[in-house]
């Protein structure tokens, strides 16, 4: 049975949150040409008071949460962030088409970074910086952070975090729900921050820079420029932004062992490993393509292809040159890289690097099977044995990630897309990834398309930051059944 009253609880404090946060663009509003505070406390006084009306209701269910409430508690809490974060972009007029404000709005949460708008450095400070804010809270999940701030409201929270954390695994650095999400919440935090006056004291105002680590840190792409990066062809720049996004792909729980010295722990991580292995062997491939192929040269075409491989493979989604121009080998590449994605519990999207370990691993393994049908081969990460649960887990995500994909790129081409816009939107949409192949390429975006469009994409967007799961095991009879 559906317990109603933490649902209702965790949907109102998340909105609740959110609305606080909106009001975190009035000094945007009040201090650069254009701003609309109106709509953002109008907005926000709208998202706190449902939150408050959603807090405050009581039912006469248990309080304790299940496994199943976790799941409707994130599907619901995800779709209400996207409905009530579009506000402000109605409410102010910048972005007064529902389906185009849900679609932005969508794409921030989730972190994807695909854009319907045409003119970015037009629009009004204020909205450019909720824009990135979406992003940031999207990225490691507003859900965690309402476990670490409220375990006053005496829930408990290992369903909900389960249900919400990127990846196949949870890897706890704490016994207790609420101390995990904390500490990576702190580290979330701390390189947002480092990021910004990093970026500050090189060659960003100062707007520009807490635009841009928002959005780098939770992978998302947004940039207030038209040209995204490429706007910043400085070397030092772009080398630091590749460094914090390498860095915001990575597993978190990697990046606690690092910062309290557990090397060890980290030296013997296998995903982090292949994670750094593809890095390097991707931007490899790419940098000779590229000097093959084109006329740039040196620096400057090992600096665009890293710059894109990290972009692409964390997910990030950031620009710095137009890779469609790169060549048909190169183009194969990137198709591979949408479908990769970063390490398991960091912010970034994809299938993830353990996913595509485990499979490779065990596909190897399974020549070896043949030979010896007898003998026990068991599959091994990190030098422990992974169990066959684990692996099933794995090989239905993948066939599940399959079906969907295909199903997407249909749905799209009956909408009369080309063959080729309609595969890069899904995989886009479905990594999280942001720009893709065809005419939703690096340099173009995603105003053009179809409302239909649009609403399929959104979805597929929360579908793929949300791990497919989740959503999708609502849609199950066995889901609604009281055993």
């Amino acid at each position: 049975m559906i317990n109603f009253t933490p649902i209702s609880s965790f949907v109102g404090i998340l909105l609740i949150l959110v609305g606080i946060l909106m009001l975190t663009a009035l000094p945007f509003s009040f201090n650069y040409p254009g701003g609309n505070w109106e709509a953002f406390v109008y907005s926000s006084a709208i998202t706190i008071t449902v939150g408050i009306i959603l807090w405050l209701a009581k039912f006469k269910n248990d309080k304790s949460i299940t496994k199943r409430d976790g799941y409707l508690i994130v599907t619901i809490g995800w779709f209400s962030m996207v409905a009530f974060g579009s506000l402000p972009y109605l409410i102010g007029g910048s972005i007064p088409s529902l389906t185009d404000a849900i679609f932005e709005t969508a794409s921030g949460v989730t972190t994807t970074g695909a854009s319907i708008l045409t003119d970015i450095e037009s629009m009004p400070k204020d909205i450019l910086f909720w824009r990135s804010l979406t992003q940031w809270i999207g990225g490691l999940g507003i859900i965690v952070l309402t476990v670490a701030i409220f375990p006053l409201l005496g829930f408990g929270g290992i369903e909900l975090f389960s249900a919400e954390s990127p990846g196949p695994t949870s890897d706890k650095i704490h016994p207790r729900i609420q101390e995990t999400a904390k500490r990576l919440w702190l580290i979330y935090l701390g390189l947002t921050v480092l990021l910004t006056g990093l970026l500050w004291i090189m060659d960003m105002d100062f707007f520009d820079a807490i635009n841009h680590a928002f959005t780098t840190m939770s992978t998302g792409g947004f940039s207030p420029q038209n040209e995204s990066l490429a706007a910043y062809d400085i070397p030092r720049v772009q080398y630091t932004l590749i460094l914090f996004m390498f860095l915001a792909g990575t597993n978190f729980t990697v990046l606690y062992l690092f910062v309290t010295a557990q090397f060890k722990k980290v030296a013997i991580n296998d995903e982090f490993k292949y994670y750094l292995f593809f890095t390097l062997l991707f931007a490899g491939l790419i940098t000779v393509l590229v000097l093959w192929n084109t006329d740039i040269t040196g620096e400057k075409a090992f600096r665009d292809s890293l710059f894109q491989v990290v972009s692409l493979m964390t997910t990030t989604g950031y620009v710095s040159a137009n890779y469609l121009e790169w060549g048909n080998a190169v183009l194969v590449l990137v198709i591979i890289l949408l479908f990769l994605g970063g390490s398991a519990g960091s912010t970034a999207g994809g299938i993830k690097v353990i996913r595509h370990l485990v499979f490779m691993k065990n596909s190897f393994l399974e020549f070896k099977r043949i030979l010896h049908p007898r003998a026990i081969v068991p599959l091994r990460l990190n030098g422990q044995i992974v169990r066959p649960q684990v692996m099933t887990h794995i090989l239905v995500f993948l066939l599940i990630y399959l079906i969907m994909f295909i199903f997407g790129t249909f749905v799209l081409t009956v909408f009369g897309l080309d063959l080729e816009t309609s595969i890069g939107a899904v995989a886009t949409s479905l990594g999280n990834v942001g720009p893709g192949i065809g005419k939703v390429g690096p340099v173009d975006n995603f105003a053009w398309l179809p409302e239909g469009v649009k609403w399929v994409l959104s979805f597929f967007m929360l579908l793929g930051r949300l791990e497919l799961f989740t959503i999708l095991v609502l849609f199950t009879p066995f889901f609604w059944k009281s055993n």
